[in-house]
């Protein structure tokens, strides 16, 4: 097998543009014995990027493999954080050096919560697979699986004195496991729907639960040690209703976990969101309550101790003693003592609710010396942002303390664009324009915009010119970052925008379903006195059909531009007479591009096909199945027949229009891939997702070989399969609730 024709590999370079993404939690780190509180970490994608929220600055990322981060939970020590992962993984980071020791792999899907125990031994693990899984950090082994839920697993908890795990998912359950025997012993059944969280509290004698419904709910445990002498019988117990009069379900072991705990409703606080608890959580005393649903408010309460208890119920006496006495010599009797009962809303009460600047995805705290409340939020936008509040005011305030936004963007990003010396790059979205530096990936200058459609840089790399879905053109000064003008251009979403070729002027493209052309022009400002650049309109091409794509050809001879009709149609520049009419998608064409030599169209469209089409007679070269969902974007590789398209099925795909086949797949995005741009060098790839990230691929030195591709993406999918297979049904045998931690993997298979 010889080399015929070389072609050179693209491989990631950096993952940017994200702060925190959706899929994990946030959680307080310490590094190298810094201060408490001052750094954060989050998920991007498959990464974990540890932020210093004073300066806003990434100071560590974790590296992750393919997979998304699902779950994150520092070590007792402050040392680790461990890590999981979309498909089941667990790895263990240290924060001194940022390298991974230890990683585990027993689940069939993604970690849905990580426990380590008080003392930094061991971890449990739950997923989506419903198993919840006991792992020895020490030993580096798997000890159990417990089976027995039914629905994810969303919180676990071990015990600190006992030997007892507690569990909650969202089949609206509670187990008590006891780990000596790794079994169930006890299921709370007062849930109406799927539980979200729990939190223990009063040195472990509390349990609070968060459900679907506006009520935080409250068990009393109480620990019972005594044991039976041998050979004593079982005392039969009467059935006795559980606190919700419709559940009439009791535990049928109820003998045994007698013996264990037992665990009663002690009532309910209120929430004032009315929707589910997406999360709960404490700080390490177990002295604060953090709650949220979907909304942007987080609700703190405070758990009041033994003393101050106390104090509250006296002066309620007091009160309670007065009002009787009035009462008393009102009627002229003999004064009743008074009873006050200790209710739950005494111990547990309400101290502040935060309001958020966005909708809060996850929540952590962390008390401080000198009653400090320092509080991380993790954003549905994008952000994070820290509050810090002190506990002990009689009206504590929130002041918020850092907001981390530069690094990425609020909305998705929909459209990029390369400066002509390759080192700088646009990306704007729903709200902003940020131009990066591609080296550094700083972002160099952000600008408030409409909603941004199409980009491109401006001959000179000095200004840009954004297209939006409002139909205006907006020019920005990079120098100033400042707004210079905005011109109505259409009537309706400006889809697409391309500069001509000689750099005179450019033509947009709009759903008003005409085809404008510009000139770039200097006039006089009127205030300054200074020259500036601005665009002058010189003619409008008519159309039928609205206008999705617009693309001068590189002589400037031809304009192609594909409409809502699903076809391309191709005309003179100059005259703007019709010369051609590619027709053969089957939905609109969403992208297009012209080769270098004026050779070859290729078209991108709704259909999932791309087609190659001779730009001489219009006829259709070859039609390739490229993505499993609609091709976004297409752009040729300068002066080559190589060209990327980007899919909704979250790939990027490079392609030879000479002999019409697929060179590499650029695995990477976990959503759809919105939009990309290839330096004008042909070296560096980025592209946006609704993922939030944006990532940098650079040309390599090393060159594909189709053929062994094929073999490894063979090789891929035989893996994917094996990852998925089950162990083999054994007729008549049952599955206990205990079993082996580890799962069968490629290695395994091959050890």
């Amino acid at each position: 097998m010889g080399l015929t024709k070389q072609y050179l590999r693209y491989a990631a370079s950096a993952v940017f543009g994200v702060i925190g993404s959706q899929k994990a939690n946030i959680c307080y780190v310490t590094l190298r014995g810094g201060e408490r509180g001052r750094y954060v970490a989050v998920a991007a994608c498959e990464h974990v990027f540890i932020w210093d929220v004073r300066k806003g600055e990434k100071v560590l990322i974790l590296q992750g493999q393919k997979h998304e981060v699902t779950f994150l939970c520092p070590s007792p020590d402050g040392v680790h954080v461990a890590v999981g992962y979309e498909d089941g993984a667990v790895r263990i980071f240290s924060l001194l050096n940022g390298e991974t020791s230890v990683s585990f792999n027993g689940h069939k899907s993604a970690v849905s919560v990580i426990r380590y125990d008080a003392l930094g031994a061991r971890l449990v693990t739950g997923s989506k697979d419903t198993d919840v899984i006991v792992w020895d950090v020490i030993n580096e082994s798997g000890l159990y699986r417990l089976k027995g839920h039914k629905d994810v697993i969303t919180q676990t908890l071990f015990l600190k004195d006992k030997n007892l795990l507690v569990t909650c998912s969202k089949d609206s359950f509670v187990k008590w496991w006891d780990l000596d025997t790794q079994h169930c012993f006890k299921t709370i059944v007062g849930h109406r729907s799927e539980v979200w969280g729990l939190v223990l509290l009063n040195r472990e004698n509390r349990l609070l639960t968060g459900s679907a419904d506006s009520e935080l709910r409250a068990w009393d445990i109480s620990y019972l040690e005594e044991v039976k002498a041998e050979g004593e019988p079982k005392e039969k117990k009467g059935k006795t209703l559980l606190d919700d009069d419709e559940d009439q379900q009791e535990d049928e072991d109820e003998s045994l976990d007698e013996r264990i705990l037992s665990c009663k409703k002690a009532g309910s606080i209120l929430r004032e969101a009315r929707d589910r608890v997406v999360s709960l959580t404490t700080d390490s005393k177990a002295r604060i309550i953090a709650c949220h649903g979907n909304d942007s408010i987080l609700e703190l309460f405070t758990v009041l101790s033994e003393d101050e208890v106390q104090k509250k119920m006296s002066k309620k006496l007091k009160k309670a003693k007065k009002k009787a006495a009035k009462l008393q010599e009102e009627a002229g009797e003999e004064a009743a003592e008074p009873a006050v009962e200790k209710m739950l809303k005494d111990e547990i009460v309400r101290l502040i609710n935060v309001k958020a600047s966005a909708k809060i995805r996850c929540v952590d705290c962390l008390s401080c010396a000198g009653g400090e409340l320092k509080v991380a939020l993790l954003l549905q936008n994008n952000t994070v942002e820290t509050y810090s509040l002190r506990t002990a005011d009689k009206t504590p305030t929130a002041n918020k303390t850092s907001r981390l936004t530069l690094g990425g963007h609020r909305t998705d990003v929909r459209t990029l664009a390369f400066s002509s010396d390759n080192l700088a790059v646009l990306s704007a979205s729903g709200d902003t324009v940020k131009v990066w530096n591609r080296s550094t990936l700083q972002v160099i200058r952000t600008m408030a915009c409409e909603y941004a459609l199409c980009s491109l840089f401006v001959p000179g790399d000095r200004q840009i010119i954004l297209g939006t879905k409002s139909g205006k053109l907006q020019m920005f000064e990079l120098a100033s970052g400042s707004l210079l003008e905005t011109v109505d251009a259409h009537n309706g979403a400006l889809w697409s925008l391309c500069l001509a070729p000689d750099q005179r002027g450019i033509v947009s493209g709009s759903a008003d379903k005409t085809v404008k052309f510009w000139e770039f022009e200097l006039i006089k400002d009127q205030e300054t006195g200074q020259k500036r650049l601005t665009l002058k309109h010189t003619r409008t091409l008519q159309l039928e059909e609205d206008v999705l794509c617009v693309r001068f050809s590189p002589d400037h001879r031809l304009l192609a531009v594909s409409l809502l009709d699903c076809t391309v149609k191709v005309f003179y520049t100059d005259t703007l007479k019709f010369f051609l009419s590619l027709y053969g998608h089957k939905l609109p064409v969403l992208c297009l591009d012209i080769s270098h030599d004026n050779t070859l169209i290729a078209t991108g469209s709704a259909d999932r096909n791309v087609k190659i089409w001779g730009l001489d007679f219009g006829d259709c070269h070859r039609s390739m199945f490229a993505h499993d969902d609609s091709v976004m974007f297409l752009q040729f590789v300068p002066k080559t027949h190589l060209f990327f398209t980007a899919g909704k099925d979250k790939k990027i795909k490079q392609w030879d229009a000479d002999k019409f086949e697929h060179i590499q797949t650029l695995e990477g995005h976990h959503r759809e891939v919105w939009c990309l741009a290839i330096s004008p060098n042909g070296d560096h790839l980025v592209s946006s997702s609704h993922d939030k990230s944006l990532r940098l691929w650079e040309r390599t030195r090393e060159p594909i070989i189709l053929e062994e591709e094929r073999e490894m993406e063979r090789e891929a999918e035989f893996e994917e399969s094996m990852a998925k297979g089950d162990m083999p049904v054994v007729p008549g045998e049952t599955q206990g609730e205990a079993a082996p931690a580890g799962k069968k993997t490629i290695e395994t298979v091959k050890a």
